[in-house]
């Protein structure tokens, strides 16, 4: 019988402290991806002509969302940012950190923040566009912090694809992608990781007035339909 996991909002204040400081890190990793996240991003995107749009997309795992920003990012122009597979990028780079990556993720735990927005900042600096659609971010509060202190771009839409848990484990379990992650231990570890650490994101999104929640229940024709409105103005 599957597990239930809370929901989630009675986890508000079970919300636990950020996984950043897990030893297995360790120090010399964190390091060697400073971006000194203590000071307020001061420039911003620097090699960007003009200040790049950015939109974030949250959900579960097996919610939908890689298929989702597919064809949001097809349709309405965005370049598509996935920090899953960027990490996973890093991973099969066989470099130190990426084995600290892929221990974190088969654990199904966060990875630390500053590696996350270091990749993502990489990422955006080098793309010839400048709108983008940020698939699986900002996970946690923390994660959501060291954006505004390295990258400092406000957000112009948050999507929040929502599902519930058995679904998402099915979805998980059946989508034959050859990931690491993709069992039912480190899936419901990712559950109870996602309800916990990004339930405050999307109260702090929601407060703001830029949160669109999505019922990402149904086909993905259907599921797309009640997202066009949101880019289609």
């Amino acid at each position: 019988m599957l597990r239930r996991v809370s929901p989630l909002s009675k986890l508000i204040s079970a919300a636990k402290p950020s996984l950043l400081n897990q030893g297995a890190y360790g120090l010399n990793f964190l390091e060697a991806f400073s971006t000194d996240a203590s000071k307020p991003a001061e420039a911003g995107i620097v090699s960007k002509a003009r200040t790049p749009t950015i939109n974030f997309v949250l959900g579960g795992p097996g919610v939908g969302k890689g298929t989702q920003c597919t064809r949001i990012a097809e349709t309405f122009g965005f370049t598509h940012l996935s920090v899953g597979d960027l990490l996973r990028k890093e991973i099969s780079s066989n470099t130190e950190y990426g084995a600290m990556i892929l221990e974190t993720i088969t654990k199904g735990k966060i990875v630390a923040s500053e590696v996350t927005v270091k990749l993502l900042k990489t990422a955006i600096e080098s793309s010839e566009t400048d709108r983008f659609l940020i698939d699986g971010f900002p996970r946690s509060e923390e994660n959501r912090v060291a954006y505004e202190q390295i990258i400092g771009i406000e957000p112009e839409v948050v999507l929040f694809f929502d599902c519930n848990e058995e679904e998402m484990l099915k979805r998980v379990l059946h989508r034959n992608q050859g990931r690491v992650d993709d069992n039912v231990d480190t899936t419901m570890q990712r559950l109870k990781v996602f309800e916990a650490y990004t339930l405050p994101v999307i109260r702090y999104y929601s407060q703001k007035g830029k949160l669109h929640k999505i019922n990402a229940i149904g086909t993905e024709d259907e599921i797309f339909e009640r997202v066009r409105p949101i880019f289609a103005k």
